[in-house]
C-alpha cells in the first residue's frame, strides 16, 4: 500500500498568474471583437442620395395612396383591416400592411387589393397562422393575392402590424 503522505496533489499556479492569464484572455477577446466590428462596419459614408431620401421619408404620407420610391418602386399603405376569423369566430384580427409595386398604380388597384385581403382574412382559421411558419404562409398567400389583383405589378406585401384578439 502506498503511503498517503507520499501522494501529493498537483501544484496549481499562483493566484497572481491565474489573474494575469484571465486579464490577457479578456483583452484578446475585446480586441478581437473591436477589430471584427470595425471590419464589418466599414469606413464608407452613406451616399448623399440616401440622405435626401431619408428627409423625404420623414414627411407624413396620406394613407392608401401610392408613394414614389427609388428605382420605380412604389409603396401603397393599405388602410387597417379589422375582421373576425373563420374559426374561432370570436377571434378578431387587425392588420396594417403595405404593398410594394413595381411602378405607380391607380387607387382602384390598391382598393381592390385591400378588399381582397379583407375577404381572405375572413376565411383564415386560427391554427393556419400559428407560429412563424403560419405567418410566412399567410404572407405568401397575401402576396400571391396582391399579385393577382394587380396583374403582376405587386412585388411584395409588408405586414406592419398583425394583432389577434
Amino acid at each position: 500500500m502506498a503511503n498517503t503522505e507520499q501522494i501529493r496533489a498537483p501544484k496549481q499556479p499562483p493566484l497572481l498568474v491565474q489573474i494575469g492569464i484571465l486579464a490577457a484572455m479578456t483583452a484578446a477577446a475585446l480586441g478581437g471583437g473591436w477589430m471584427a466590428g470595425s471590419y464589418l462596419k466599414g469606413t464608407e459614408a452613406p451616399p448623399p442620395a440616401a440622405a435626401q431620401n431619408h428627409d423625404k421619408a420623414a414627411e407624413p404620407q396620406p394613407v392608401g395612396f401610392p408613394q414614389a420610391g427609388e428605382g420605380g418602386v412604389t409603396l401603397a399603405e393599405l388602410p387597417s383591416i379589422t375582421t373576425n376569423l373563420a374559426a374561432p369566430a370570436s377571434v378578431w384580427v387587425r392588420m396594417d400592411a403595405t404593398v410594394v409595386f413595381d411602378g405607380p398604380q391607380p387607387p382602384e388597384t390598391v382598393e381592390a387589393i385591400h378588399q381582397d385581403m379583407l375577404a381572405f382574412l375572413r376565411t383564415v382559421r386560427m391554427h393556419q397562422v400559428e407560429g412563424a411558419s403560419g405567418f410566412q404562409h399567410l404572407k405568401a398567400d397575401l402576396k400571391e393575392r396582391a399579385a393577382i389583383r394587380s396583374d403582376g405589378h405587386a412585388r411584395d406585401v409588408l405586414i406592419r402590424t398583425l394583432l389577434f384578439e
